[in-house]
Parts: structure tokens; sequence; C-alpha cells
């Protein structure tokens, strides 16, 4: 019994998605939709093997050339929603205790945070508005 051309690429299509899972590559992911291709075209068209390695050569460089470029931008791309500490970096707060290089107590986003200057010469006042410009532990570094 001889098998169809078609159900090799299938096989090699397979072969490659479980590569994808294993690995998380994504180019695995393309190259197994262009041997899923390649199947097609033996399948429905027939034709020479040539040809399927031409059809399984031109999909899989096409979506590695367009879709790479696209998921290494929205790689790159910060979160839209900031969360936790980083949804506090860069929001004011209101000085309830003194805030020094040494310490202080401010309240921001309705919770009470230790805080401390970032210039430690700089001295706020209780109910100054400060800019709070990272967040250490649980210390708010505010200038």
């Amino acid at each position: 019994m001889e098998i169809d051309a078609w159900v090799w690429w299938l096989i090699a299509a397979a072969g490659l998605g479980i590569g994808l899972v294993i690995t998380a590559m994504p180019e695995l992911g393309m190259l197994a939709v262009g041997a899923v291709a390649a199947s097609a075209t033996a399948g429905l068209f027939g034709g020479d093997a040539v040809f399927q390695v031409v059809v399984f050569a031109v999909v899989s460089t096409a979506l590695i050339a367009v879709v790479r470029p696209i998921a290494n931008r929205h790689r790159a791309q910060r979160p839209q929603l900031a969360t936790g500490v980083e949804a506090l970096k860069g929001r004011q707060a209101v000085v309830l205790e003194r805030v020094d290089g040494s310490g202080g107590r401010i309240k921001l986003a309705g919770e009470v945070w230790s805080a401390r200057a970032l210039d430690t010469d700089r001295v706020y006042e209780a109910g100054q508005e400060v800019d709070v410009v990272d967040i250490e532990g649980a210390t708010a570094i505010v200038m």
C-alpha cells in the first residue's frame, strides 16, 4: 500500500504543530500552515512533488515575512492598562506627615503610604501635593 503525498504533508504539518507546542516557536506554526497548503495542492490539484515543495516554501516564507514583524511590534508595545505598582507611578499624592529624604507619609490612591523624597535635601510639608516617581517595596518615592 502506497501512501499519497498529501498524507505525508499532513504528517509533516502535525509534526511541526507538535514542535510548535513543545518549543513555542511561532515559525513552526507558519511552516505547518505551509505544509497544509502543500497537502491541499497534492490532494486537490495533484501537483507534482516540485510544485508541492514550491507551494510549501512560498506559503511558509510569506507567512513568516508578514506575521513575524506584526508579532514583534505587538511584543514591543507596553500594555495599555497599567496595574499594580505600575499604575501608581506618575500619580499625584497628598502629604499627610512631613516627607523628606528619610521618610514620611502620603495619601496615594485613597491609601496611606510611607514615602521618602527623591531629592534627599527636599522637604514636603503636610497638605502639599507631590508626584510619585517610583515605588520601592512599600515606599513611594516622591518629588
